[in-house]
């Protein structure tokens, strides 16, 4: 009995749903008839569910294939997206040539400090991106650039170089006044001139730059060294005072440091002064006047 009641109540729902119904839109004054259509449940069920569809789609199509999508959470603007990566690339860029300078800083360093006599110049310098820290005496050149080099050195030997060609034309401000006891010499590794000064005279910059060290050492006292860019850098050692810290940017004839005789390799009081170009050191005496 109840499975014949629940049957003829389905037949009874589906018959109400496909019955049809006169909708009548009329004047609330006069009761006059100003609209009337037939429809069933069924039917007015169908064009909701197909309106709601449209206007679904239609919405969704709005916001994500126009410029209304970047203000939905977690969509950025394809300008935002390529200024993030040109921005990235050129972080990376910066990173790989601060990562090259100051290796190329570090290998000076050794070189002034006496723990390795050669330097390789920076172009020569390849950062490897999967090692954080890395020796900066690994590139070595071949045997026929040694050979090469080695020509050079021997007809140039009492010549201008070609680094002190490029650079003679600058205006240089003498580091110091007074007579040259030791003269740069190539091949006793003595890349630098010593001017005999007081102790307590001042020494000048001689270009515009920026101070990469300043520190006191037991071999040579107070040592000064300054990049005036264009991979030009010059060397101040056996200082009794420094009066610059590192990082500091300097002019070219500003007091930097007062001479002395500090340091164990000192032999009294002078200047040891060094120029350098490209990695390379350059005989200071055709450029400047120390008299």
């Amino acid at each position: 009995m109840n499975i014949v009641k629940n049957k003829k109540q389905d037949k009874r729902f589906f018959k109400r749903l496909l019955n049809d119904y006169k909708v009548v839109v009329s004047s609330e004054d006069t009761f006059e008839e100003k609209l009337s259509f037939k429809a069933s449940k069924i039917n007015v069920f169908l064009i909701m569910l197909i309106y709601s569809v449209i206007l679904i789609s239609f919405t969704i199509s709005i916001v994500f294939f126009t410029q209304l999508r970047e203000l939905v959470p977690g969509y950025s603007s394809s300008d935002l997206l390529n200024r993030a990566i040109y921005l990235t690339k050129k972080t990376d860029s910066l990173e790989q040539q601060i990562a090259i300078n100051n290796k190329f800083y570090k290998s000076i360093e050794d070189v002034l400090s006496g723990k390795t006599e050669g330097l390789i110049p920076r172009e020569n310098m390849i950062i490897d991106s999967n090692s954080k820290e890395t020796n900066p005496f690994t590139v070595s050149p071949s045997s026929e650039d040694s050979i090469l080099r080695k020509y050079v050195e021997n007809e140039d030997k009492f010549n201008l170089t070609k680094n002190e060609l490029v650079i003679e034309n600058k205006m240089f401000f003498s580091p110091i006044k007074g007579e040259i006891t030791q003269s740069f010499n190539f091949e006793e590794n003595h890349f630098a001139i010593d001017i005999a000064a007081d102790i307590g005279t001042p020494v000048k910059s001689i270009l515009d730059g920026k101070i990469l060290f300043s520190e006191w050492s037991v071999d040579t006292g107070y040592v000064i060294i300054i990049d005036h860019g264009e991979n030009i850098i010059s060397v101040y050692k056996h200082n009794s005072k420094a009066l610059k810290e590192q990082n500091n940017f300097v002019q070219a004839g500003e007091v930097i440091a007062y001479s002395g005789n500090q340091g164990s390799l000192s032999s009294g009081p002078h200047l040891h002064f060094e120029l350098w170009k490209n990695g390379t050191p350059i005989n200071p005496e055709p450029l400047l006047n120390f008299q």
